[in-house]
Parts: structure tokens; sequence; C-alpha cells
């Protein structure tokens, strides 16, 4: 078992994001000797994980003392999709090279106003199109709980960063699951929150449908709540209901619907490990006193993921042919993977049906809200089987081989990313190799704070397993 981990008997100990704050407000360590303990865990793991794309030490100890907000000091990671003012944002790719930004992205400055200080950027596959970094310009994103496998993606640096007790708390960022699938690979707690919620990706409101979305990863429960309440004083949404702060478990009974494993061979169809960690979270669920159905998965998955393959072909068009548009460079092409390059083909070669396909996941999604609303939460596996071995989404495979993997891989994430429904993912489970596996639970729009409180009641009620116990 190649379990490696960061956590010591410095000024970090094993705590989290909130405990930290806390230490550093009531004196106990100071925001300076934090920092120096973050840096000091980075620098040695980080050649046995390759998550660092982008060292910001210096200026890190700079921060430390000046930064303000409810995580004042607290370091962290901004995954390399995001513009940093002065960092380069290379997307995960060796196809152009990249300028440091002019200014921070909206959603950065965001992130930061909570008090949170930078001490790094961290990995992502290619445009984080695939949910596995194995990357030809930055090398291999392994996972601390086990190294030959993978961390998940596309936040796999970031969720190494946090699994590993480098920081407690990370950037992520979500389009088919980006969140949710290295919280799930990871043991983390990873939540996709409704559409608008936070500032979203730059452009991102101008597309046909929105699939984007921010976010972090944690190690508990209560650090993803602070976060997003203390998100909420730099920007929030009138059209959602506040999450807040003082959120406590659940006190209500709530009618929750789980679903039938898919037939084997067909997409979605959940392993042993996988379908016994979803079974015993809908145990534990009815124990707590909640109304727990079974019933039919609704929709095709097959079906389902044409459509969304085309939309996602369509983006990657974006990213490879309209480069001097969306990021400013000239796109070297032939440096591009074959997962990249075959999912701007997919959709050229099919372009006169991205309509069609819209209005699909459209209608697929409203249909999803439509069967959902005599419940208050769905349950679902986040991924259809247990983690894999780093080498199963190796970019050089045939385009179609990675796709028909992805696509098996997570096939339960990307439907929340069309109907915008706000989507977490608990660890709940382990695998018969020793790696976690997450549950995706799943409420309607808007309804972050009910996912968050009852959240908060499963952790209670079954503690999540730690990386260095």
């Amino acid at each position: 078992m190649k379990k490696i981990h960061a956590f010591d008997n410095d000024a970090l100990g094993n705590l989290d994001a909130v405990g930290i704050a806390e230490a550093i407000e009531n004196k106990k360590v100071s925001s300076e000797e934090i920092v120096e303990a973050a840096i000091t865990r980075a620098e040695k793991i980080n050649e046995h994980l390759g998550a660092i794309v982008y060292k910001h030490y210096d200026e890190a100890r700079k921060n430390a003392s000046q930064v303000e907000g409810f995580f004042k000091g607290v370091p962290t990671f901004v995954k390399d999709n995001e513009n940093m003012k002065g960092i380069p944002t290379q997307f995960g790719t060796k196809a152009f090279q990249a300028k440091p930004a002019k200014r921070n992205s909206q959603f950065v400055n965001q992130f930061i106003s909570t008090g949170l200080n930078v001490i790094g950027k961290t990995s992502l596959p290619e445009f984080g199109l695939i949910c596995s970094t194995e990357n030809p310009k930055w090398g291999i994103t392994r996972n601390p709980w086990h190294t030959d496998y993978t961390p998940g993606g596309s936040s796999s640096g970031s969720a190494a960063m946090v699994a590993s007790g480098v920081v407690p708390i990370a950037m992520a960022n979500d389009g088919a699951g980006s969140t949710r699938i290295p919280a799930s690979c990871c043991g983390l707690v990873g939540l996709k929150p409704s559409r608008n919620r936070l500032k979203n990706f730059e452009g991102s409101d101008a597309l046909p449908i929105n699939i984007g979305y921010e976010g972090v990863l944690t190690r508990s429960v209560r650090d993803t709540i602070a976060f997003y309440s203390a998100a909420e004083q730099h920007y929030q949404n009138k059209k959602l209901p506040p999450i807040g702060n003082n959120l406590q478990p659940v006190n209500r009974r709530l009618k929750i619907v789980y679903y039938e494993n898919l037939p084997e061979g067909k997409m979605g169809h959940q392993d042993a490990d996988t379908q016994k960690t979803i079974l015993e979270t809908a145990k534990l669920l009815e124990d707590l006193g909640h109304y727990v159905e079974c019933r039919p998965f609704p929709i095709d998955v097959d079906f389902m993921a044409n459509h969304f393959l085309r939309y996602y072909g369509f983006l990657a068009f974006f990213m490879k042919d309209l480069s001097r548009i969306v990021l400013n460079a000239k796109m070297e092409k032939n440096e591009l993977e074959n997962f990249t390059t075959g999912l701007s083909k997919h959709f050229t070669s099919n372009f006169t049906k991205l309509p069609s396909s819209l209005s699909m996941l459209k209608k697929t999604g409203a249909q999803i809200e439509s069967d959902f609303a005599e419940f208050d939460i769905a349950l679902t596996p986040v991924l259809s089987h247990s983690v894999p071995k780093i080498g199963y989404f190796d970019p050089t495979l045939p385009y179609e081989e990675i796709s028909k993997r992805a696509v098996g891989f997570a096939s339960y994430t990307g439907l929340q990313n069309i109907t915008g429904s706000p989507a977490i993912s608990l660890p709940m489970g382990m695998s018969a190799e020793g790696l976690p596996i997450g549950a995706h639970l799943i409420a309607p729009l808007g309804q972050d704070r009910l996912l968050l409180e009852l959240s908060l009641q499963i952790e209670q009620a079954k503690a999540f397993k730690k990386i260095f116990e």
C-alpha cells in the first residue's frame, strides 16, 4: 500500500481550515507559522504526488499577516485554470505558452476575499476535460491514499494537496464532476453549488448552457459551509436562498430517493464496492429517521452521454480553434492531446446536431427536476466503479477509448451541471484496494443549505475516515 501524507506535529497539526482559523484568531499559532508549515509539507510531499505547477511561496509569506477574512491566513492553492494576477494560467496544456495574468478572475477575488492565503497553483489535465491528470507537460498527479492510483480530476492537484494534509482547503471547479470526482477518489467533501451561487468562470455566462461551477475541496463539512458563508460576504446572488452561517444538522424527516443498480454492461453499472457504499448510505439515512425509497434510474445514461459529449466537444472546439479569442494565445495544435482533439472532431463532425443535443439536455434536465419534485434529496454514486490506476486515462490512448472509459466512470455527475442543482460528494466507503468511495447527494436548485445540513448530520453519524489513521 503506497499511502503517503504530510500530517505532522507542526503548526497545522491535523486541524481543518476552521480549526486553523480559530487557532490563528486565538493566537495559539501565528499566520507566519502556518504558512511555513504548509510550505514545508508541500516541499516534502509534492515530489511523490506531482500536484503543484506553480509555487507562490514568497508572496504567501509576505501576505501571511496581511490577509483579511474568516479564514485569515489559512493556506490554500488555486487550480491552474483560473487567472491570478502575475501568474501564468496554463490550463494543463503544453500547446501554448501563457503570459502572466494581468488581473485576478472574478472567482479568485471571491476566493481570496475569505482570507485564504494562496501558496501555489495546482495541476489539472488538459483544459480540465478528463478525470485524471497524466500530463505530458506537468507529469502525473497521484492519489495520496495509494500513489499507483489517480486522484480523479479535473481538480486533481487540489485534491491531492488537501487529502495529503498540505492544506485543509483548495480551489476546485466542476464542468462534469471535476469537484465531486476527486472528492470521491480522495476521501474529501466536494460540493458543486447551485448555478450562479458563486462568481462564474469568465465568459461562461455566454454559453448555451453554463455547465461550469466554481468551488472548493475540503476535509470536513464545516469547512465547506464556512467557505460558502464567507464567500457570501463578497457576493451573494439575491435570486438564491443564502447559505448563511450557524448551520446545524438537519432536524426534520426528509424524503430521499436512491436508484436501483443499472444492468451489467450498461453505462453507470456500479461495481460491488460502490453499490455496497450506496446501500450502506441509504441504510444510514433510514436509521437517521429519513424516509428512503428505491426507484429505477429515471434516464438512459448512454443516451444522455452522447448528447453531453457533443456539447463537451463544442467547448473543446472553442479552446482548440478559437484560442486567440478564448485564451488570447496561439495554439500549437500538434501539441494537443488525443482527448482534446477527439472531442473537438466529435463536435465538428456533428455540428449540425448541436441544437438538438442542447434541446435534449435541457429536456432531460427538466424531466429529472420533475421526477425529483416529490423528494427532498436524491442519492446516487459519484462514480460507477472504484478508483482506477494511473494509466487508465492515459492521454496517448485513442479518443474513443478514453471517452468510453470516462463516461463509464463518471456516469452520474454531469447531469447536475445541466440542471444547475447542487450536489455533494461525501466520503462514505472504501474499496477493496483501500481507496475512498463517495456517495453523491443532490438537492433541488437553490437548496444548498439543506444539502449541507444533511451532510452535517451524516458526518456526525459516520466519522469520515482520515488518511493518517
